[in-house]
C-alpha cells in the first residue's frame, strides 16, 4: 500500500483508556507521536469493562437480576463521555447501552453460550472506541464487517485472504482523511454475527491489521517501560529488554507472557513488521523493540498464570496410558475447548494443566468420567522461567509444594497451589 506517509498502527489497551484523564494522554501521545504518520488506532475495552461485560453476561444468561450491574456500567461510561465533552450525553454511546440492554434482555440458556458471550462483551470495544474517536476527532471504524473469520465463538479464526482484500479496499481513501480509529478484538462471520478473537486478542488484531495494509511498525501502549522479563505487579527487581527477537517473544507469549498475546508475532515477522512495547505513562522513553535480531541469553523471565486446573486422567482397569486413550482426552479437550498449557503421563496416568472453567470442566468430565478415573485440583498457578538458571529456580520454588514439574534446556515449568501471600517481592 503506497501512501505519502508511513502507516503505523498504534494499539491502546483498557489501562490506557480507563478513564476520562487517561483519554486525554492517549490524545496527547496521538498528538506529539503521530506528525508525518497515517495513524489506524486499535482501542480496547475500556479499564475493567470485559470482566464486567462477563459478570452481566453470565447472570443474564443463567436468569439471575442484573440489573444493578448494567446501571453501574452504563453510569460509567455516560460520565466519561460527560466529562470528556462538555456535560453532554453522546448519543452514539447512549444508542450502544440501548443496544447492550435489548441484548442482555433476550439472552437464553437455549442458545449456544459462547455464541451468545461473544455478542455482548463486544460492546467494551464498541463503547470504548466511539467515545475515543471522537476525543480525537477521527474517523469510527467499525472492524467487524472487515475482520472476516469462522463460527469459532471467541476464538474466531480469520481468513486472512478475505480479511485482507477487506482492509485494503476499505482503508486507504478512509484513512488519508485522517486518524481511524477501530475495535481490537472483534471480528465478524459472514452471516453479520459478532466474534471475538481470544481474551486479550486487541494486539493480535493490530497484527493482523498491520500485516494486511504493510505497516512501517505496530506500537503497544502499555503501562510498564516495556517488554520486561516479569509482571512489577507480581515480582520485583524487574529488567526492560531493550530489543528482543520475534522467536524469543513468541515462545514468552506461548508460556503466557502478559505484554504480548500469542498470536501477535507471527503475521509481523512473515512482513518483517517491528512491534515497539512503549509506555503511555512515559512515551519519550525508549521501551523495546521486537523484531529480526540475534541477542545473547537473555536474563530469566518470569512468567505465572493464575485460575489454573490440575486435571489428571487414570485408566480404569490399571491398564497403561496408551497412544489411544491418548487420542481419546486430546479429543475431548478439543472438543470442550480447554488449552493445554502443560502435560505429562505416567504408566497409568495423564495429567493436564488448563485455566479453570468449571462449564467447561463439567463437560469434560460428561465425556470422559465412564472410561477414565479423573481427579482435579483448582486454584492452581502455572509458573514458567525462561532462560532458567539455578538461582531463578530457587528462587520460586523455595517454601513451594510442587503439584507437578517438567523442565527442557531453556524452559522450567510448575504447578503450586495459589499463594495468598506476597511470596515473590
Amino acid at each position: 500500500m503506497q501512501n505519502s506517509h508511513p502507516l503505523h498502527v498504534y494499539k491502546f489497551g483498557g489501562a490506557s483508556v480507563k478513564d476520562a484523564a487517561a483519554i486525554r494522554n492517549l490524545r496527547h501521545i496521538v498528538q506529539t507521536t503521530g506528525v508525518g504518520r497515517q495513524l489506524l488506532i486499535v482501542v480496547s475495552a475500556m479499564g475493567k469493562t470485559t470482566n464486567a461485560l462477563e459478570d452481566l453476561f453470565q447472570l443474564a444468561y443463567s436468569g439471575q437480576e442484573y440489573g444493578e450491574k448494567l446501571a453501574q456500567l452504563t453510569a460509567f461510561h455516560q460520565g466519561v463521555a460527560r466529562e470528556l465533552f462538555a456535560g453532554a450525553d453522546d448519543p452514539q454511546v447512549q444508542e450502544l447501552l440501548v443496544q447492550l440492554q435489548d441484548r442482555l434482555a433476550t439472552l437464553t440458556p437455549h442458545d449456544d453460550y459462547d455464541k451468545q458471550y461473544d455478542q455482548i462483551v463486544s460492546f467494551g470495544e464498541l463503547l470504548a472506541t466511539r467515545i475515543v474517536a471522537r476525543a480525537l476527532d477521527a474517523k469510527w471504524l467499525d472492524c467487524r464487517p472487515l475482520l472476516r473469520t469462522d463460527h469459532t465463538w471467541r476464538e474466531g479464526r480469520l481468513d486472512w485472504p478475505t480479511t485482507e482484500r477487506n482492509l485494503r479496499a476499505a482503508l486507504p481513501s478512509l484513512l488519508q482523511q485522517g486518524s481511524v480509529v477501530t475495535q481490537g478484538f472483534l471480528g465478524g462471520t459472514p452471516s453479520g454475527h459478532t466474534t471475538t478473537l481470544g481474551r486479550e486478542g486487541s494486539d493480535y488484531t493490530a497484527a493482523i491489521l498491520a500485516y494486511c495494509l504493510d505497516a512501517a511498525a505496530v506500537t503497544i501502549w502499555k503501562d510498564v517501560a516495556g517488554l520486561l522479563n516479569a509482571d512489577p505487579k507480581v515480582f520485583r527487581d524487574t529488567v526492560r529488554y531493550p530489543e528482543v527477537s520475534y522467536q524469543e517473544t513468541i515462545e514468552m507469549a506461548y508460556y503466557g507472557a502478559s505484554v504480548i498475546h500469542p498470536k501477535t508475532i507471527k503475521p509481523l515477522a512473515v512482513r518483517q513488521i517491528p512491534l515497539l512495547v512503549k509506555s503511555f505513562l512515559d512515551p519519550t522513553a525508549e521501551g523495546t523493540k521486537i523484531h529480526n535480531c540475534r541477542h545473547s541469553l537473555l536474563v530469566p523471565a518470569y512468567i505465572r498464570k493464575t485460575g489454573q486446573c490440575l486435571v489428571s486422567f487414570e485408566s480404569k482397569d490399571l491398564t497403561f496410558i496408551s497412544e489411544e486413550n491418548l487420542e481419546v482426552i486430546f479429543g475431548a479437550l478439543a472438543q470442550v475447548r480447554l488449552k493445554i498449557h502443560l502435560m505429562q503421563n505416567s504408566a497409568i496416568s495423564f495429567s493436564v494443566c488448563t485455566d479453570f472453567s468449571a462449564y467447561r470442566l463439567e463437560k469434560l468430565l460428561g465425556l470422559l468420567r465412564e472410561q477414565f478415573s479423573i481427579h482435579y485440583n483448582t486454584g492452581l498457578d502455572l509458573y514458567t522461567i525462561k532462560n532458567y538458571n539455578a538461582a531463578s529456580i530457587r528462587r520460586l520454588t523455595e517454601d513451594r509444594e510442587l503439584l507437578l514439574e517438567q523442565r527442557t534446556r531453556q524452559t522450567f515449568q510448575f504447578v503450586c497451589r495459589t499463594d495468598t501471600h506476597e511470596h515473590l517481592r
